[in-house]
């Protein structure tokens, strides 16, 4: 059988825990940091955890990183 390919896009963006957990940076830092408030940008700082249902989609992107 041949083997499934990982997609490119998403082992550039998202990556596991040790107990299998998908972590990504969040959203909205980019451009327009004027626009957005203090909070805002101290909230997304670093990374998170995704939650099941969109786990469950990078986890079919990415068949060997588990």
């Amino acid at each position: 059988m041949p083997k499934m390919k990982t997609k490119s896009a998403a082992k550039k963006r998202f990556s596991f825990t040790a107990t299998g957990k998908v972590k990504a940076g969040p959203a909205g830092k980019r451009h327009g940091m004027i626009k957005r408030s203090t909070k805002f940008i101290r909230d997304v700082t670093g990374t998170m955890v995704l939650c099941d249902s969109d786990a469950k989609i990078v986890k079919k992107y990415m068949p060997y990183d588990r």
